[in-house]
């Protein structure tokens, strides 16, 4: 990891004191590019998302794109106050064809990095390893105002700065529905499209996190962006 990081500054360095090179640099490598919602995971993408949480404009405008490619659809929100104040969050209502059990409050970065995942990972990988398109993921929420497990003395969760979405389970086109809970301890295809899901969102969030690290998430994945490739 910190050969790839070292990398990443490298190049990040090569392109501000030669700005010829961008010409070469396909966009999703070029870290003065602005964001698609089709960039590979890479670090360099990983860069652009982060340095969008102080460039609140800017990150709307990436969620424009993706909108208008059909990826994600979503509203702005405008500035919540109270105990656990939210700065820009939007809400997302579904991403393309693949609508949510309900909508939910996120992050900027949040519902750009979720939407990369589904276009990229959840809705391909549905149609090639189960034979059926993704059409509805269901979820247990995004923005909850408390802190880690609910303890008094625990730090702020995630979710209560709406940067982390629990994700249940999915809906196929041919009716089946499968859930985090009973598909995870499977061994049949269904069992390894949701541990290959898993696997496969940790290059989109900083931390992905399911039933194998406690049973406090036998039932979901928690997807956040707190971190930097915590995977368990």
């Amino acid at each position: 990891m910190r050969y790839w990081i070292g990398l990443t500054v490298l190049m990040i360095a090569l392109i501000l004191c030669a700005p010829w090179i961008t010409e070469r640099i396909p966009p999703a490598y070029n870290p003065l590019a602005p964001l698609a919602v089709s960039d590979s995971p890479n670090l360099i993408t990983r860069y652009k998302l982060r340095r969008l949480d102080n460039n609140p404009q800017a990150c709307l405008e990436a969620l424009e794109r993706a909108q208008a490619a059909g990826a994600i659809q979503f509203t702005p929100v405008g500035n919540m106050g109270g105990k656990c104040p939210l700065k820009d969050p939007v809400r997302v209502r579904g991403f393309g064809d693949v609508s949510l059990s309900s909508s939910y409050l996120a992050s900027c970065r949040l519902a750009l990095s979720s939407a990369m995942f589904v276009s990229q990972v959840a809705k391909p990988l549905a149609s090639e390893a189960l034979r059926s398109p993704l059409v509805r993921i269901d979820h247990l929420g995004s923005y909850a105002c408390r802190n880690i497990y609910n303890k008094p003395n625990a730090r702020l969760s995630e979710h209560a700065t709406a940067e982390a979405l629990d994700i249940a389970g999915l809906w196929l086109k041919d009716g089946r529905q499968l859930t985090v809970l009973k598909q995870w301890p499977q061994t049949g295809d269904e069992g390894q499209f949701i541990h290959t899901l898993f696997t496969q969102s940790c290059p989109y969030f900083g931390n992905s996190i399911g039933p194998d690290y406690n049973t406090a998430h036998a039932n979901h994945f928690h997807l956040g962006l707190r971190w930097f490739g915590f995977c368990r």
